[in-house]
């Protein structure tokens, strides 16, 4: 049986070690669980282990705003104190407030 514990939060804002990108995460997996042929299109050499968390963030850079997948190893917490403009975060998120935006949907 897998034991995981993510790092990250749902709502808390982090920063891609490596690419300039940040993000909020808005779901969690416990390890690797996206396509074969996306985890291929990772230079071998850079290709993280599937036995770590995966966050799933609403990703935004200079240029545009996505939805990003990426490693616990390349993301570290993100501390400039300022929101994220992701047009999709009002969907699942509160206002941004104390670093972070609190998780707010209702449900069926």
């Amino acid at each position: 049986m897998l034991k995981s514990h993510a790092k990250y939060n749902l709502g808390q804002v982090v920063r891609h070690k490596k690419h300039p990108f940040r993000g909020v995460v808005f779901d969690i997996d416990p390890e690797f669980s996206n396509t074969e042929e996306w985890y291929d299109a990772i230079p071998e050499g850079s290709r993280p282990s599937r036995a770590q968390p995966f966050y799933h963030l609403l990703a935004e850079n200079d240029q545009t705003y996505y939805v990003a997948y990426v490693s616990e190893q390349n993301l570290v917490p993100d501390n400039t104190g300022e929101p994220v403009d992701h047009p999709d975060l009002p969907e699942l998120f509160g206002d941004f407030q104390d670093g972070r935006y609190p998780l707010e949907y209702q449900l069926n």
